[in-house]
């Protein structure tokens, strides 16, 4: 596989830039007092990764693709507005995935409308060194031709020097095979020093134990495995030591769609700040563990507490 025309000549990125690869789509969301009405927000776990580590201040490179329609101008206004370098996106001329929201008392479901789009029409990036941290996750790690570009990437970034940083974010839909993308997600945490999955995502993944068992058994492997579990707080394990947990930060909650992706951003952040490279995961010590779960849950509560999905840093970060 090439990497997709129109990407070339690549910008170059600075110190501590991270490349994020996967989707960005429209989510529609229903409107509050009105049954039959959705806003068009953008979305994608890896879109909102990506704006969330601009709006933290890290310097973020998106290699999705962008279609040709109205709401691909409206994603790319919501990218470059954070300060989203898309100098590697594709420019396929189709349009946009969308994604129809459901939310619900245990989180937001999602109905599918991916075929013949743009968005998992992705590059393979193969030039992953110029990068502190690659992340990969979402849609993209099980549609394909998406998912073969996810796996390729990662692949490099697990070869090199680069922190390889996994979300497996499952999703379920009747337009997805379940049995299929749960083999992708697992295959593509494997090579990942860093996992970040809700207790939902692991119990999908590894039916046949539980999340917490799963959790430490990955760890086991060398990464450090974050498991989030919304409102109960998160959880890092990170080899055979003890794990280690925070509480959620109490917020009224108005809104839970991105909060796992502001987390995910701001860990990655607080990692690449510190300079953290492949083998540092294995060297943190419980209580910087406990510093990086503190902000990332100060930052998923910046989400919580508003309607839309941009995180902002703690006042006193």
């Amino acid at each position: 596989m090439t990497e997709a025309p129109g990407t070339a000549p690549d910008p170059v990125p600075g110190p501590g830039a991270v490349l994020v690869l996967g989707e960005a789509l429209i989510d529609l969301v229903p409107v509050a007092g009105d049954a039959e009405a959705h806003r068009a927000q953008p979305g994608g776990a890896p879109a909102n990764v990506a704006t969330g580590l601009a709006r933290l201040a890290t310097p973020s490179w998106f290699a999705g693709a962008l279609g040709n329609d109205g709401f691909a101008r409206s994603i790319e206004h919501r990218l470059v507005s954070a300060g989203v370098e898309l100098g590697l996106c594709a420019r396929p001329d189709l349009p946009t995935a969308l994604a129809v929201a459901d939310p619900g008392p245990e989180g937001t479901g999602y109905h599918f409308h991916l075929q013949s789009t743009a968005t998992f029409q992705l590059p393979v990036r193969t030039d992953v060194e110029r990068f502190a941290a690659v992340y990969v996750g979402g849609l993209a790690a099980v549609v394909e031709p998406a998912a073969s570009a996810v796996a390729a990437t990662a692949r490099a970034a697990a070869a090199g020097s680069p922190l390889l940083v996994v979300d497996p974010n499952v999703r379920q839909d009747r337009t997805l095979d379940a049995a299929n993308g749960a083999r992708l997600l697992r295959e593509l945490c494997e090579p990942a020093q860093v996992v970040k999955a809700s207790d939902e995502d692991l119990a999908v993944l590894w039916p046949d134990a539980t999340p917490d068992e799963t959790a430490r058994e990955l760890a086991a492997g060398g990464r450090l495995v974050v498991l989030t579990r919304g409102s109960r707080g998160s959880t890092a394990y990170s080899g055979t030591a003890e794990p280690v947990s925070v509480p959620a930060v109490p917020v009224e909650v108005v809104n839970t769609i991105g909060a796992g992706d502001a987390f995910m951003a701001a860990m990655i952040t607080w990692m690449v700040s510190l300079g953290v490279h492949p083998g540092g995961v294995r060297e943190f010590t419980p209580s910087s563990v406990e510093e990086m779960l503190v902000f990332a849950s100060r930052v998923a509560a910046s989400v919580v507490a508003q309607a839309g999905t941009e995180p902002s840093l703690p006042v006193d970060a």
